[in-house]
């Protein structure tokens, strides 16, 4: 379905006139998948993220070092441990023209801590908003938080009175096909609109005449384009029908690096990708074993880590572009130590022990389930991967999907084995941990522990860290963490991704961390 804010294409038409004027500049990417939604509450997904940045704001975002600076804040105080008050932009204006105010951040953060949103991480330790003037707002929270600023880069604001005007007070629920006004159309106060979305085919920005910040880029149109088929995705590159493609695969590098017409640009990704495992289950749906589920046993879950040859992912199948890992957070984020990274040895003689240890000396079939257009190699990975574990006897019956199904499959709890990607936007691991490990609960805790491991020692590991100010302190609880999820094999950790970003020579960026266009900063020569 072709969907439009019309008045946000009517505020583009009259500041951009017909077409679009001299000196425009039109900014062409792809990448493999498409954003899930436009409702900026409802699904937690670092492509849909990156891409609502450009259109709806946060009080607080990074800049090109990673350091926090005020967006549509100015500025803040903490009035105790508990009270954070936080003074508003003023003359700020969403795309409908609407003024952005305290009752906009206040309603804003309350639908991020709604029952049907996705971002309940990015909300935890708050109690509740206080609005106390029309710029101003205090964030109460249940005791210290010392990473609630970093959380707030992820809660965008949308307009209170749009919002209920269009039944979107509530954000879109991602488990269930039902679909609110806000899923599909999008009313910011950022640098570009949406002009119209066409779902897995084609997403077209345009710039906000009225924004209130100044660009350091020159785009005036951004057309967004998901290519699923890796070689569809380089031939547009190699033709000029996108500008940069934001994943190339690994194959594909030293042909476009010898291009003189592109550039690539590499950078560490804060992101580990990883295996999560049903650890609830008592029996596994499709799997040859009846009346108890294989994957609760220790043993079988270290068998199949120790089954894995990591060095052979990272040269074969990645081709160098990975960093293997044993810890469930990369060296970028606070937490990370060598010794909390340390892998289980690739041992295949260990892994058979210890299957039949746990009963299964001839292997047992259970279902994997992998995305297949979300990260670098992704089916890819976990096809190597179920060869090596048929050298165990474990039959791992992979079906792959694409991210717009994969992701609510998963957090239904419909996938056995399955392959996640973490990047960490608040830089901190309780980001991670919290999601991942902490058993499932309020607030974000346990929102993508979709194996539902539980240990209520690192439940109260992850308790102590939401709280703990002494960093010193607070960075020994996560290694105890990381090395608590280590011998439980809570996951099985894969690698870092090492992102490479395939582009135009004429294309001016800068590459982050997070794997985010900043489109605020592209130039287009």
């Amino acid at each position: 379905m072709r969907t439009c804010h019309p008045l946000s294409i009517a505020i583009a038409a009259a500041a951009l006139g017909i077409g679009l004027p001299a000196g425009a500049k039109t900014f062409r990417w792809s990448s493999a998948s498409d954003i899930p939604t436009w409702d900026i509450h409802s699904q937690n997904n670092a492509l849909g993220n990156g891409v609502h940045a450009a259109v709806y704001e946060s009080l607080f975002y990074y800049n090109k070092k990673f350091e926090l600076e005020p967006v549509l804040a100015t500025g803040y105080r903490q009035l105790s441990a508990t009270q954070l008050r936080i003074t508003l932009r003023q003359g700020v204006r969403f795309h409908d023209g609407a003024v952005f105010d305290a009752d906009d951040a206040k309603f804003s953060l309350e639908r991020a801590m709604a029952k049907t949103s996705n971002y309940g991480v990015y909300t935890q330790g708050i109690d509740h908003i206080v609005k106390v003037d029309d710029y101003t707002i205090d964030v109460f929270t249940k005791g210290p938080n010392p990473v609630l600023l970093r959380q707030m880069t992820e809660l965008r604001m949308m307009d209170k009175d749009w919002a209920e005007k269009n039944k979107s007070a509530e954000p879109k629920d991602i488990k269930t096909k039902e679909e609110n006004f806000a899923h599909r159309n999008a009313n910011g106060t950022g640098p570009f609109m949406l002009k119209s979305w066409d779902q897995d085919v084609r997403l077209v920005l345009v710039r906000n005449p009225n924004w209130w910040g100044k660009l350091e880029g020159n785009v005036t149109e951004i057309v967004y384009t998901p290519i699923k088929s890796e070689a569809t995705r380089i031939a547009a590159l190699l033709s000029g029908e996108v500008d940069m493609v934001l994943d190339p695969s690994p194959a594909d590098l030293a042909r476009l690096r010898a291009s003189s017409a592109l550039k690539v640009v590499d950078g560490a990704e804060n992101r580990t990708i990883f295996f999560g495992m049903d650890q609830f289950r008592d029996e596994l749906p499709g799997s040859n074993v009846k009346g108890r589920n294989p994957l609760k046993d220790l043993r079988v879950r270290k068998a199949l880590y120790q089954a894995i040859d990591i060095q052979t992912l990272n040269r074969v199948t990645m081709r160098g572009l990975s960093q293997p890992t044993g810890a469930l957070i990369s060296p970028q984020v606070n937490g990370w130590t060598r010794r909390a990274d340390a892998r289980w040895p690739y041992d295949v003689t260990a892994a058979r022990r210890l299957l039949a240890e746990a009963g299964y000396p001839q292997g047992f079939e259970v279902d994997f389930a992998c995305p297949n257009n979300r990260y670098i190699n992704d089916e890819e990975i976990c096809q190597s991967v179920a060869a090596m574990w048929a050298k165990i006897g474990v039959k791992a019956k992979l079906r792959t999907l694409p991210l717009v199904t994969y992701f609510p499959m998963i957090q239904r709890y419909e996938g056995s084995i399955y392959m996640l990607g973490w990047g960490v936007p608040t830089f901190d691991a309780l980001y991670t941990l919290q999601s991942l490990v902490r058993s499932v609960g309020a607030q974000g805790d346990g929102n993508y522990n979709v194996g539902r491991y539980s240990n209520p020692q690192m439940d109260a590991l992850v308790e102590r860290i939401k709280a703990e100010v002494d960093q010193k302190t607070r960075n020994q609880l996560i290694e105890q963490a990381l090395l608590l999820s280590h011998q439980d094999v809570s996951h099985i950790p894969l690698h870092n991704q090492v992102i490479p970003w395939a582009m135009k020579r004429n294309i001016d960026l800068y590459h982050r961390a997070d794997n985010r266009i900043d489109m605020r900063a592209v130039k287009v020569n």
